[in-house]
């Protein structure tokens, strides 16, 4: 063949394949044998071979894997991917009922999903091709994982439109696959997975494609993150839009008018879910209208439109062996039950949370007792109950100590809090669990430095706050258990490394009480340096929307004392950066606009462009945009259809514009 012919035969051979791919591992209709999709692909190898510079990163070729990866990259996602807030029964999915409709009042739908028990994933296309995949991450940040998630033949590579956009999806492996895997991994001698889900995970946690691509894996996508040059409305109507582009969405959602259709369509799935080819551990519940999506808005958490109800935890019988105390890094020293090994939903349990001693007295829980376990939300063992009958009275009653297990001080139970806590600085347990959070990844995220080494550090008296982790040299590292030559060379340039963190790292590894990652980014972006916010008072934390008394107490407290302040000069001393480096927010008295230091509501269909657009445009001139009317609203901006907000705004003498005077305002 000329080199034009055999350019036709590649791009025909192209489209072949992806069609049939998609027959196979979305549609579940194939419609070629495998033996023909396989010579054909055998074709289009050969023909990239000899030509390379045919070959495209669309091409099914690339399934395969490539070579082995160093590490993975990190990447920020374009829009957080928060989790949901969980419902464990009908009571708390009516309270989330009741909550979103005193918010926006009756005219919504739900839509009703199953809840995969796999890996969130967030997939980026441009013109229609795949560019990057990536974890969720802590839902800011994830790992760069494109090339595994290429091998998910489920995955396209290219879509039917040359849409640029981003998607959500569960990556998980169907329950053949891993029984499978498991089976082979026994035979080779080798741990087995504990559930598929966690198979999924460790697959595309591989640093060598080819063995992703060896597991089988599949994905279901479930919604849209940002899309250009396209309006959706609805969830649904996204659903209906990622299947037109060739995705593989999962067929089983329902659009439900009221919460006891919800209901309904939860007990079902309970009752249909061991049929089911892949795992699933709940029902994801969605309010289905986007404009009442971003009316609802978000906690700090997670949005308020949504919520996962989590299907029943399987129950077993075992034996409570003893109570252990653990000394957590706030002084709360939580009892743990020492169990008999039993499996629940998939996992060896031995050991069980009992939260505190209000909770042991108030079940009758006794140290030989024959208990109840099971686990809350198929994740966290916990204690339900005890079973009477089998005593035999030999069992001993259990009351917590007066004095802390680690560092013998006093223990106290502080006003509102059923835990007790050792309020003691210097209690070894909290400086040993405040290292460790220190070096987690969401924190510096020092690599190679866990628990394990984090224990014997301390154990050996060579740290004792955070800021000895910048003083360790190769010599005491060196006689560690455990650590060669090449563990301690990478842990020191990991700690190096940790040194050029930007200020919200810093600040969230210090572990102060109700500061989270996302809380530590605000305050790092809105003040700066760490001396701004060692120097900031209770009204000037408060002042910023995300910030209560709660937060802001925590924090002035925190910095009043003096041997913090010591401890942050010798982290300056040591080269630790204390300055924030991302994109710095701009004051509203530097914005010169009519919309500067306003709050805004967007209401209706806006012609001229998405409320989405016409939000970024506001909050860039200067704007706070809510999603609902009251008191302290400046401005609505109405567009057609506009309903239950414009009457509001009518009924308190807020102003409203149309789309066009707003225009008008932002053309002058």
């Amino acid at each position: 063949m000329t080199m034009k012919e055999e350019a036709k035969r590649v791009e025909e051979l192209r489209q072949l394949l992806n069609h049939y791919n998609y027959e196979y591992h979305v549609l579940d209709q194939p419609t070629v044998p495998d033996a023909e999709y396989d010579r054909m692909m055998n074709e289009l190898l050969t023909l990239e071979e000899e030509n390379p510079e045919l070959k495209t990163q669309d091409s099914p070729t690339q399934r395969v894997g490539g070579p082995p990866l160093s590490g993975f990259q990190k990447v920020e996602h374009r829009v957080p991917m928060l989790s949901l807030g969980n419902a464990f029964g009908e009571d708390e999915l009516k309270d989330f009922d009741r909550r979103v409709r005193e918010r926006i009042g009756e005219n919504f739908s739900y839509v009703c999903e199953l809840k995969i028990d796999g890996l969130a994933v967030s997939l980026i296309y441009e013109d229609g091709v795949l560019v990057r995949g990536a974890t969720r991450g802590d839902g800011t940040v994830g790992e760069d994982i494109t090339q595994n998630l290429k091998t998910i033949p489920a995955i396209p590579l290219r879509l039917s439109e040359n849409v640029s956009m981003e998607v959500r999806g569960e990556a998980y492996m169907p329950k053949p696959s891993f029984l499978k895997l498991n089976e082979a991994r026994e035979k080779n001698e080798q741990d087995v997975f504990a559930n598929p889900r966690n198979a999924a995970a460790g697959s595309l946690r591989q640093l060598d494609p080819k063995i992703a691509a060896s597991r089988n894996l599949s994905v279901f996508v479930y919604g849209v993150g940002t899309v250009e040059g396209r309006e959706i409305d609805s969830h649904s109507d996204g659903l209906d839009f990622l299947n037109e582009l060739g995705f593989k969405t999962n067929p089983e959602w329902k659009r439900c008018e009221t919460i006891e259709d919800v209901i309904k369509f939860i007990g079902g799935w309970i009752e249909k879910r061991p049929d089911l080819s892949y795992e699933i551990d709940g029902i994801v519940v969605k309010v289905d209208e986007l404009e009442h999506q971003e009316e609802l808005g978000f906690t700090a958490k997670s949005p308020r439109w949504a919520i996962a109800y989590k299907f029943p935890a399987e129950e077993v019988v075992t034996k409570l062996l003893s109570i252990e105390l653990n000394v957590g890094r706030t002084g709360v020293v939580t009892p743990t039950a020492v169990l008999e090994p039993v499996l629940v939903a998939g996992t060896t349990v031995q050991r069980a949370s009992l939260h505190n001693e209000d909770l042991i007295r108030e079940k009758d829980i006794k140290i030989g007792d024959y208990v109840v376990v099971k686990k809350a939300g198929d994740i966290i063992p916990e204690v339900v109950s005890v079973i009477e009958d089998r005593r035999t009275g030999n069992e001993e009653s259990f009351s917590m100590p007066e004095k802390c297990p680690e560092c013998e001080s006093d223990l106290v139970r502080l006003e509102e809090e059923v835990a007790l806590r050792c309020i003691n600085p210097k209690c070894p347990a909290q400086l040993r669990e405040g290292l460790i959070h220190f070096v987690s990844r969401n924190a510096m995220n020092i690599d190679g430095l866990g628990e394990r080494v984090i224990t014997q550090l301390f154990r050996e008296k060579l740290i004792h706050d955070v800021a000895d982790i910048y003083k360790l040299t190769h010599e005491q590292l060196i006689e560690l258990e455990r650590m060669g030559e090449k563990s301690v060379t990478n842990l020191l340039e990991a700690i190096q490394t940790s040194k050029e963190n930007s200020l919200e790292k810093l600040l969230f590894g210090l572990g102060i009480r109700h500061v989270g990652a996302k809380a530590a980014r605000t305050l790092a972006q809105q003040f700066g340096s760490m001396d701004s916010i060692m120097e900031a008072s209770i009204e000037d934390l408060e002042a910023i929307n995300e910030v209560g008394q709660k937060m802001a107490d925590s924090v002035v407290r925190y910095f009043q004392n003096e041997e913090v302040h010591e401890l942050i000069e010798e982290l300056k001393g040591a080269g630790v950066n204390t300055i924030y480096k991302g994109p710095k927010p701009v004051a509203v008295e530097d914005i010169d606009s009519v919309f500067a230091g306003k709050t805004v509501v967007l209401t209706g269909k806006l012609e001229q462009m998405s409320r989405g657009d016409a939000k970024k445009i506001l909050e860039q001139q200067g704007a706070k945009v809510t999603g609902s009317v009251s008191k302290s609203t400046d401005l609505v901006i109405a567009g057609e259809e506009a309903g239950s907000k414009l009457e509001k705004a009518e009924s308190l003498g807020v102003e409203v514009w149309s789309e066009n005077r707003f225009l008008e305002e932002l053309n002058e």
